[in-house]
């Protein structure tokens, strides 16, 4: 048998006990002048709630500033990319660099770039 129980009585105090005491050291540090202390805890708290959303509406601002869809120059793949890096065409594998908006192909120097034009074949007759 327990030592020093009052038989018959019992405390539910299921999740208010915490909170209880909780509120007794705020309490209790409130009393003794240290307010700033409780102050500046919920403070810190408020801060780590609210950080998250601040950085999540942050970082969708730089996404649409940064992400730009685009077509490939040499197989016209729609595809998407961070401005100023460089990536590879997902179709033709095309080493691609994005510029101001748009898929430049990446070329070592020295090296022409010219676009081929279709010519209708006429039979010349004498």
């Amino acid at each position: 048998m327990r030592q020093g129980n009052i038989p018959g009585i019992t405390f539910g105090l299921s999740g208010f006990g915490g909170w209880l005491v909780f509120f007794g050291i705020i309490w209790l540090l409130g009393s003794v002048g240290l307010g700033w202390l409780v102050k500046s805890v919920v403070v810190l708290v408020l801060f780590l709630a609210i950080a998250p959303i601040i950085a999540i509406i942050g970082f969708r601002w730089w996404l649409r500033r940064n992400l730009v869809e685009s077509q490939c120059p040499v197989c016209a793949y729609q595809s998407a990319g961070l401005n100023g890096t460089q990536l590879r065409c997902p179709s033709c594998n095309e080493p691609l660099k994005v510029e101001k908006g748009d898929f430049v192909r990446l070329t070592p120097p020295g090296t022409v770039d010219v676009q081929a034009v279709e010519v209708q074949a006429q039979v010349v007759e004498d």
